[in-house]
């Protein structure tokens, strides 16, 4: 249920959950050190590194930037200007990034940083498959985008936290909270680099995962680092996975036809499952008491397995509850495109041309997953961070196609209504109405909105709502960016 982690990643965070109820702690630790070191990431650095530019770091002497322009004639993703590189931190840890300027007025034009979820699910999937310049067919070839996110703005696509993509290091990355430093690093020696964008908006956006990632590299920017160069103008969470207490006994709705899709599951089940319900939300309460590792696995673990073992029986996607995955080959990837994205990124020629360390990608590492996982970090509360943000007056929209089952729309719009901010009182009982485009005047989906809290309902759209309703997506970001961060709603 967390972030956008792959099917194979759920089927296996069952098998662990039922682990961890047999009391079986050494098997379940085993499986993490019986991986092979960097098991998805054979290291080779000589691949493209000769041509970085390195930047030193004016944050601290462990860290540095480095950099290198990418020929858009070479890899055909894009026309515009793009660089690709590694925030490095004494080889211990790297981090991978690729961004694109915008096709409009790079110069003027607001900055996005796109973050996948997971956790250990790489940022290539919204660059390649959902948001970015293109994607890709079937021979490999890029399919240009008309709506790509930067149409009107310049995108970041970073890949975080370690071991995610063509990131690799020593450190072990295991929870958001650390995750959320070291993107905090990034951003100052990005801007550092490019000073002149710090005049520009800035916005932090990703989906699933990143409904814990966003509120805490937020959190990072806003109150730890009073003195950065850069300011934060906003967040926008996809179908995110933010307060698990609360959007936790939304899946039974979602299944059993009350979230605006017929009914999945039997009668049976969507009694048995909302009277399971009730003891996952007691074991998340215990997580959010103590924020310990074992109550929150045990969290993680019962409910996960509530939620998730009844509608695998069903056949149907858990990204899209319309109908089944369309890859059916048992490795997880659920759609063509995302193997399309893998095999491009494992082209030798692509990786020396962006200058990847790695020399094998996958877009979802499950030692990643394996980590944060034992630490209880998917059950833990991220909703606090929201409310510091709102309070600080930081616009935030949550936004979620409602034909997504894993992080379904009843869920989001629950964990924003029940959020405890000073606008509480006043938002909580503000309906939704609908979201009509601009310029078309077509009925996109359904809105509320007070000060800087913001909800967003996309129709027809999974989990991933860029790739699913492009259209209504590129004018959601359109719009939050420049300005109109109510959607036209009036209470």
């Amino acid at each position: 249920m967390k972030g956008f982690f792959i099917l194979g990643c759920l089927l296996l965070l069952q098998t662990v959950a039922f682990t961890i109820f047999d009391d079986r702690w050494d098997d379940i630790w085993s499986r993490v050190t019986s991986f092979p070191r960097n098991r998805h990431q054979s290291i080779d650095r000589k691949v493209g590194t000769d041509d970085f530019e390195h930047i030193e770091s004016v944050y601290d002497e462990d860290y540095k930037l480095r950099i290198r322009a990418v020929d858009p004639l070479k890899l055909n993703i894009d026309t515009v200007k793009q660089w690709s590189g590694y925030l490095d931190y004494k080889k211990s840890k790297l981090f991978f990034y690729w961004y694109f300027e915008s096709r409009n007025d790079p110069v003027n034009d607001p900055v996005i940083l796109w973050l996948n979820g997971g956790p250990g699910c790489s940022s290539f999937t919204g660059l390649l498959f959902e948001l970015g310049p293109s994607s890709l067919g079937p021979d490999l070839k890029p399919i240009h985008n008309p709506y790509s996110w930067n149409n009107n703005a310049s995108v970041i696509f970073l890949e975080q936290p370690l071991g995610v993509g063509f990131s690799y290091g020593d450190s072990k990355v295991s929870s958001t909270h650390a995750a959320g430093k070291d993107v905090y690093i990034f951003l100052e020696l990005f801007f550092n680099k490019f000073p002149e964008l710090r005049k520009n908006g800035f916005h932090i956006a990703g989906e699933s995962y990143a409904g814990h990632y966003i509120p805490q590299i937020a959190h990072e920017i806003v109150f730890k680092n009073p003195k950065r160069t850069f300011n934060l103008s906003s967040i926008l969470i996809g179908n995110g996975i933010t307060d698990s207490l609360v959007q936790t006994p939304q899946y039974a709705p979602m299944a059993c036809g009350k979230g605006g899709y017929p009914q999945v599951l039997s009668d049976e089940e969507c009694i048995k499952m909302e009277s399971h319900i009730k003891r996952c939300t007691f074991l998340i309460n215990s997580c959010y008491r103590t924020q310990s590792s074992f109550p929150c696995v045990s969290a993680a673990s019962y409910c996960d397995s509530v939620v998730l073992n009844p509608y695998s029986k069903t056949g149907l996607n858990v990204y899209d509850i319309r109908g089944p995955c369309e890859d059916n080959s048992n490795d997880g990837l659920c759609y063509n495109g995302l193997r399309y994205v893998e095999q491009f990124m494992n082209k030798k020629w692509v990786q020396r041309l962006l200058g990847s360390d790695v020399s094998e990608y996958k877009g979802c590492n499950d030692q990643v997953f394996l980590r944060f996982f034992l630490t209880g970090d998917g059950a833990k509360p991220f909703q606090q961070f929201v409310a510091e943000l709102v309070n600080a007056g930081i616009p935030t929209l949550a936004y979620a196609g409602d034909k997504d089952y894993i992080c379904n729309w009843l869920g989001n719009k629950a964990w924003t209504d029940a959020l405890e901010w000073a606008g509480k009182e006043r938002y909580d009982y503000l309906p939704l109405k609908p979201w009509l485009s601009t310029s078309s005047n077509k009925e996109f989906g359904q809105v509320k909105s007070y000060g800087p809290l913001t909800f967003l309902r996309v129709y027809d759209a999974g989990h991933m709502v860029p790739y699913d309703q492009p259209e209504a997506a590129l004018e959601l970001v359109n719009s939050w960016i420049h300005g109109n961060q109510s959607f036209g709603y009036k209470g």
